[in-house]
């Protein structure tokens, strides 16, 4: 079957949910980071489990390559159309199937939101954990593995999914788990599908698993002098036992650009933002204990908060970093780093990466999750000066390959896709072939998001 043949025949079956306009095509294969537009020759828009096989078996007999779309917001270019094909846009199935309060669970189609799963959750007492900050799909976030501002207390997806309905690429539709809170049945296919980016199967349903809201949330921010004085706090909060839910870190550049963007007054000195979930007896002791903490490394201006709104003010700021260090260097582009490292080194990687910074030349603020050893340096360069990308892709592969050496990972959160894909041979070593095999054995066509994870050709 021609690709023309198979083209029709979706066309058919779809109607006003295959497009092949110019704007749609470019508006798929755009990235948030600094990659080239690598448009797919089609998008379609499936409405049920039954579509997502029809058109998965359609494209399995003419070997077209499938990319799975959510609302973009990934920033390895995971799904650029690097070898065309069909993008298939989950933004229709956006539904939250079931909520069980009493399992402490919710199951949900893959164009959902986190912020539009958390809205239906507002009157059950429970919340979804995971947030990455950008408002992403549950679908996305379980492709590439997503993590953010809350792992450090509630996990990344990987804990946070209780099971998947995935289409692989001969059109089969499985599920890789049960309800049951656990089981010793066989292999672990929940995990081998969370952070496989597309490259294993399309997701058709996700059941995650919920948490109580805290009694009472405490956000607040407290500046520091050095890095150093900051990471070490860090450790010392990590080893108390504090109820931390969030832990964040600004270098002194972040924080200019925050100021500018949002119009603020913080001191220009490397800042920690955090919440505490407490229970209403030991919230005073909390507080306490953490601002002990900051105070023998130096922590002054310490401010917090119990109240609703100043508290999603704060985070809304947190969430807004990445534009706002984009708006501090307009026309530029960003590569984005996100390494994780285990948290005694923390303070070497950021130290030795600063370093790394200025010697390129570029500009390249630092933030991230310390509390679970994860920071992004925000790289920025103009795409058209092949001297200012070079140098921040060398800063970037420098920073990928401290972490490894150091006993972490090139990517915390962000994931593969193609941006750092370069980095999965030193990181694994046979295990990268391991994966290849796997993706051998269920996509033996290569159809299924090529050119992401593994290299084959």
């Amino acid at each position: 079957m021609t690709i023309q043949n198979t083209f029709e025949i979706l066309k058919n079956h779809f109607g006003e949910r295959w497009s092949t306009s110019q704007t749609d095509l470019e508006n798929h294969g755009h990235s948030e980071s600094y990659f080239p537009t690598h448009a797919p020759d089609a998008v379609v828009y499936p409405l049920t489990t039954a579509d997502v096989v029809y058109i998965v078996n359609v494209c399995h007999q003419s070997k077209i390559p499938i990319i799975g779309y959510g609302v973009g917001t990934s920033l390895e270019g995971h799904t650029s159309a690097i070898h065309g094909g069909i993008c298939v846009d989950f933004s229709k199935m956006n539904k939250v199937l079931e909520i069980d309060p009493s399992n402490m669970s919710a199951t949900l189609e893959p164009g959902v939101t986190r912020e539009q799963l958390n809205h239906e959750l507002r009157h059950s007492g429970l919340f979804f954990s995971v947030d990455p900050g950008a408002n992403a799909t549950l679908g996305g976030m379980a492709s590439t593995r997503a993590s953010g501002t809350t792992s450090v207390r509630y996990g990344t997806m990987r804990e946070n999914i209780q099971s998947l309905e995935v289409v692989i690429a001969n059109g089969e539709c499985i599920n890789t788990n049960t309800k049951a809170k656990k089981s010793a049945a066989g292999y672990d296919l929940t995990s081998l599908f969370i952070g496989a980016e597309g490259t294993l199967g399309l997701i058709t349903k996700i059941t995650v698993k919920l948490h109580p809201i805290p009694e009472l949330i405490t956000s607040g921010v407290v500046a520091f002098d050095t890095i150093n004085d900051a990471v070490q706090a860090v450790q010392d909060i990590t080893y108390m036992g504090i109820p931390i839910a969030r832990l964040e870190f600004l270098d002194e550049k972040s924080v200019e650009a925050f100021n500018a963007y949002s119009n603020l007054s913080l001191p220009v000195k490397p800042h920690l933002l955090f919440e505490l979930h407490s229970s209403e007896i030991s919230a005073n002791e909390d507080i306490k204990s953490f601002k002990s903490a900051c105070s023998e490394y130096g922590g002054i201006d310490f401010k917090w908060s119990t109240k609703e709104e100043e508290r999603k003010e704060l985070w809304a700021l947190r969430h807004k970093g990445y534009y706002a260090i984009l708006a501090s260097a307009p026309g530029k582009r960003a590569i984005v780093t996100d390494i994780c490292v285990p948290q005694t080194k923390l303070g070497e990687a950021v130290s030795e990466t600063q370093k790394d910074i200025v010697k390129s030349g570029i500009a390249g603020p630092i933030l991230g999750h310390v509390g679970d050893g994860n920071f992004h340096a925000i790289l920025l360069v103009d795409p058209e000066n092949h001297q200012e990308l070079k140098a921040a892709k060398s800063v970037a592969a420098k920073m990928a390959k401290l972490a490894i050496r150091l006993g972490g990972t090139c990517t915390g959160e962000h994931g593969i896709g193609m941006g750092k894909i370069d980095f999965m041979a030193d990181q694994h070593g046979h295990g990268w072939n391991v994966m290849g095999n796997i993706k051998e054995a269920l996509d033996p066509y290569n159809i299924m998001n090529p050119g992401k994870i593994i290299k084959r050709n």
